[in-house]
């Protein structure tokens, strides 16, 4: 989405009501009523491309996804129904402009205007799985939209005010200051929560709302309350374009206009009352006591189900072959039955007055997309969202630095008081490698959030919440805070319990160094967390990643016998950070009595240490694992 200038919802709606006339839109007359917008798509196709094998680029193939659809929806409960696979998500959200142009041709109207290039930002989407913060509270959530979606130009006062006012329409009074809830903690109900995410969009009193399957995970009751929730929206003169898939009757009875769809292609479109007429007529007559959006879901599939009844009725054999040919055969029906129907003819002629008026410049908004809310606006209330969501996620704040606490103490104790002798190398260069290591598998839950938290951010940008610069400054603070806490913590415990180099330069290079190594591995982790969906996939890139820079960090391997695969080591995180630790550490240590040191700086000035079996001090321990003092 690009950029651009966006102004407040209640200037356009204002905008579009003066405008609206015979159409079956609002007068003029009529701006005191909410009103919304009508919908018109003309001649919509659209196609994606299908790579012929996974890792293959040279071979694709395209695949229609949408048949020549045309129609004309109003303010009301205008429903898109359709069984698993026939388009009924890609159809709605082309209306949303919310689709890759690519392959994609015809248009969609707007009161008889072309899409306003901020369509997204000044239209409702409600998406199928919910997006809403759950560590926050209702209210919270809602505040967030207003302040991001309304100009800034609105007092606080109003926007409490309609946030308030918003709350009581919805019924969520009672859970108003409840948290919305997350898999680690219980919060509002199934149907709360979609009023939320319904709340949220309703902030900016769109004319337009779409929602793609609204009671998808509801049981039949709250999906029943959340359709009568929006039946009185619509009542009050909205515009709401849902999909929906098998509904039941209390909720197909609410719908005021029904669009059919079947492999892509439309075989009604037209008021839902009059839907079962309508097949009846063509020869698809329902049962009685039977669900009007089961039989119309029948048909659409070819009648499967009741061809096959019948069959085992008669005892005949099934050919599943001839029931696909049948099903086939019947969408040809379907179609070239609603094509000599008056419900195609009449939107047919509907659709060529709106085209007629199309070009009056009056109705186009022609202002280039922008956001509600300046730069620093943005940030201060995404960066103190994203801090209150770490702060009570027990996941990524408390119960992370306990157990860092509790892996510290365990370190501390297994390499307490180390001597200064030569066992002391060993016991220091096991604690400073673990400890590196540490640092950088911790980074792990990093990508894990951000995983999580990856559909909240896509919903929100794309509607125009806040830029990705926000978004992105608000995720590395955030790191940098918790890193930077674990790491000194760690650093406390750790330093005084092994026993490290006693004076104040030491400690706080040993603890800066930590804190590098953490955010350098973090910002690693949130990189190929970008790139990935799964929190499975994101984890084990990051695991096999980190494996191997611990192979060439300097430890495991003598850096210096490497040979032709010495240039590895520089794509190694914790290398850089054990060297530096090694060098603040070893750098004036002596390990062997001064008559010993003595007795050995002339064979030392002649022979390495590895030469002579001995190493005294350690700078010859540094020069022996890869020439670190000649480095520095």
């Amino acid at each position: 989405m690009a950029p651009g200038k966006m102004k407040g919802a209640s200037h356009i709606n204002m905008a579009m009501v003066e405008d609206r006339g015979s159409d079956g839109s609002c007068k003029q007359e009529q701006k005191k009523k909410p009103c919304g917008s009508t919908v018109s798509f003309h001649s919509l196709q659209y196609k994606v491309q299908v790579k012929s094998a996974p890792f293959c680029t040279c071979k694709t193939s395209s695949r229609q996804i949408l048949h020549e659809l045309n129609g004309v929806m109003k303010p009301g409960l205008n429903a898109i129904l359709g069984p698993t696979g026939s388009g009924k998500s890609s159809f709605l959200d082309i209306l949303a402009a919310r689709k890759d142009p690519a392959g994609l041709s015809g248009e969609v109207l707007i009161d008889g205007a072309p899409q306003p290039p901020n369509f997204k930002c000044i239209s409702g989407y409600v998406v199928q799985d919910d997006v809403v913060m759950g560590t926050l509270t209702v209210k919270e959530n809602l505040r967030f939209s207003a302040a991001l979606r309304l100009p800034t130009s609105v007092p606080q006062s109003e926007k409490e005010t309609r946030i308030n006012l918003l709350i009581k329409e919805l019924g969520l009074t009672k859970v108003a200051d409840t948290t919305v809830g997350s898999p680690l903690s219980r919060g509002i109900s199934g149907g709360e929560r979609k009023r939320t995410s319904i709340g949220m969009e309703m902030i900016i009193d769109p004319s337009v709302l779409f929602l793609d399957e609204p009671t998808s995970g509801l049981d039949s009751s709250t999906a029943s309350s959340v359709l009568l929730l929006l039946k009185r929206m619509a009542g009050q003169g909205k515009t709401i374009i849902m999909s929906i898939h098998q509904p039941r009757y209390s909720i197909y009875r609410l719908f005021d206009s029904l669009t059919l769809l079947v492999s892509g292609k439309m075989v009604y479109h037209g008021p839902a009352p009059n839907a079962l007429d309508y097949f009846a007529n063509i020869g698809y007559l329902c049962e009685p006591h039977n669900n009007p959006a089961d039989f119309l879901l029948d048909v659409l599939n070819g009648d499967s189900t009741a061809t096959a009844m019948i069959k085992l009725q008669g005892s005949e054999e099934l050919d599943f072959e001839e029931m696909s040919r049948s099903k086939q055969s019947i969408e040809e029906h379907l179609l070239e039955e609603y094509r000599n129907s008056s419900y195609f003819t009449d939107t047919q002629s509907e659709l060529e007055r709106i085209v007629q008026g199309k070009s009056c410049p009056s109705r186009a908004l022609s202002h280039s997309v922008d956001y509600n809310s300046p730069f620093l606006h943005q940030l201060q209330w995404v960066m103190k969202r994203t801090f209150q969501n770490l702060a009570l996620n027990p996941q990524t704040s408390v119960a992370q630095l306990a157990i860092n606490m509790v892996l510290a103490f365990i370190v501390g104790v297994i390499y307490f008081s180390v001597q200064n002798d030569m066992s002391g190398i060993q016991n220091r260069m096991g604690a400073l490698f673990f400890i590196t290591t540490n640092e950088c598998f911790l980074s792990v839950s990093s990508a894990e959030l951000l995983i999580v938290e990856r559909k909240t951010f896509v919903h929100e940008y794309i509607s125009g919440y806040y830029r990705v610069s926000v978004y992105f400054l608000s995720k590395v603070s955030a790191e940098l805070i918790t890193r930077l806490t674990i790491s000194v913590v760690i650093s406390c415990i750790v330093y005084f319990m092994i026993g490290f180099k006693s004076t104040v330069e030491a400690f706080f290079i040993f603890t800066l160094t930590i804190i590098l190594v953490g955010c350098t591995a973090s910002a690693l982790a949130l990189a190929i967390a970008a790139g990935q969906r799964t929190v499975a996939v994101s984890s084990l890139l990051l695991t096999l990643i980190f494996i191997f820079m611990m192979i060439f960090s300097g430890l495991l391997v003598n850096l210096p016998s490497l040979g032709f695969l010495s240039w590895l080591q520089y794509f190694s995180i914790p290398r850089y950070g054990l060297a530096a630790l090694e060098i603040n550490e070893f750098v004036g240590l002596k390990f062997c009595d001064e008559d010993l040191i003595k007795t050995m700086a002339t064979t030392w000035m002649n022979s390495t240490a590895s030469q002579t079996g001995l190493m005294c001090t350690g700078e010859q321990y540094l020069d022996h694992q890869g020439g670190f003092i000649a480095q520095k």
